[in-house]
């Protein structure tokens, strides 16, 4: 049987495009034999340097103006100032993305991020037959930086982001509802008991669970100093990401906290974590959220990134999966109603239960193995 060759595109602005990316790479090797799976970081300087440029200019803006990054992406939201910003983008990147295409001579290409999916969109115009193109969105919402002509195939979260791209031009038969992909981990029932063991926790304390995405952003000390105030018996566990300075900082401060505190760096045990926690603090990463919709855990979800990470707070909040905090002087006041209302936590956990997809990076391989079959079929027509 002819082999087949897949390229997955991410880049690591944030973790969850990345995660998104191997979510889909290991069920498409559990899904196909054949299957040869390649996944790249776009934002690497040896692969793209520009959009590693612009991956560092990104962080510079988050960390010390915020407020310019929220300008940007309302401009580069609207049609006119997106598609301009789209167009650029994709024609500087696009000699780094044809560069891949002669390394891995790929049958298709999916992305999970908007740049490498701009110039993968680029090229697709112009050798149409090159290769298979499906684009991932890591998102609830759809931004003007997401939509392009030329996929083949597009995977979203939910139904109204269809009917966003449909209403852009896109053909319904291109756009499917299928969650965001998270890996296969999330969907495993854990010892939550043992878990908290190897932690030093208690299982008979509330665990609360802070985590600012693979960046280590996301106002966790904020949080801590406030969960700090509080009297009533609870547990904190800290994942800090990559971030060993935020990590340093929590295990110093776990001294004189009046809880007991446990930091984590970058960790593979994520999921492990949110199955012993009680609910979670965190920014409103996509990824984030839809790995604790499928272990069915409540959310307080503050100190979001300007844009699409504010939509996904208030589209959760609006579920009833989450509490959306949109001002700092609520955080508190949020966990005392989870600490003291179970009933509140029992429904957040029934709301994530009917929203969960930990299927959907099972489903995106199984649709882009059956695309490429039929494609293939196609093709075998077309030669007779």
């Amino acid at each position: 049987m002819k082999e087949k060759v897949f390229l997955i595109i991410a880049a690591s602005i944030g973790s969850g495009h990345m995660k998104a990316a191997e979510a889909v790479a290991d069920e498409l090797k559990l899904e196909c034999h054949e299957a040869r799976v390649h996944v790249v970081d776009f934002s690497e300087w040896r692969i793209s340097a520009m959009t590693a440029l612009m991956k560092w200019g990104y962080l510079g803006i988050l960390r010390f103006v915020p407020n310019l990054y929220d300008l940007m992406y309302r401009f580069t939201g609207g049609k006119a100032g997106g598609l301009s910003v789209q167009s650029l983008i994709s024609a500087v990147i696009s000699w780094d993305f044809s560069a891949l295409l002669r390394k891995y001579r790929p049958d298709m290409v999916i992305c999970t991020h908007p740049f490498p999916a701009g110039a993968a969109s680029w090229r697709k115009q112009r050798h149409p037959e090159e290769f298979l193109f499906a684009t991932v969105i890591t998102d609830y919402s759809v931004h003007q930086m997401w939509i392009y002509p030329n996929p083949d195939l597009y995977f979203v979260a939910r139904e109204s982001m269809k009917t966003d791209l449909i209403a852009a031009g896109l053909a319904p038969e291109r756009v499917m509802v299928t969650g965001i992909p998270v890996t296969a981990r999330f969907r495993r029932r854990e010892d939550r008991g043992a878990i908290l063991g190897s932690l030093g926790l208690s299982a008979d304390m509330p665990v609360i669970l802070l985590m600012g995405g693979g960046l280590g952003l996301g106002g966790v000390e904020f949080a801590l100093d406030e969960l700090d105030k509080l009297e009533r018996p609870l547990q904190c566990l800290v994942v800090a990401g990559r971030n060993e300075a935020l990590k340093a900082r929590v295990e110093k401060l776990a001294t004189s906290f009046h809880h007991p505190l446990v930091a984590i760096g970058y960790s593979s045990r994520v999921s492990e974590f949110m199955a012993a926690a009680s609910f979670l603090i965190s920014k409103p990463g996509a990824l984030t959220i839809s790995e604790a919709l499928s272990l069915e855990l409540p959310m307080i979800l503050h100190d979001p990134i300007p844009g699409p990470e504010t939509q996904n707070a208030v589209y959760m909040a609006r579920k009833g999966a989450a509490i959306w905090v949109n001002d700092e002087k609520k955080l508190l006041p949020a966990v005392v109603r989870l600490l003291s209302e179970p009933e509140t936590l029992a429904a957040m956990q029934k709301r994530s239960h009917e929203m969960k997809r930990p299927y959907a990076a099972r489903d995106i391989a199984r649709e882009l193995l059956n695309a490429l079959e039929n494609h293939r079929d196609r093709q075998k027509i077309q030669r007779r």
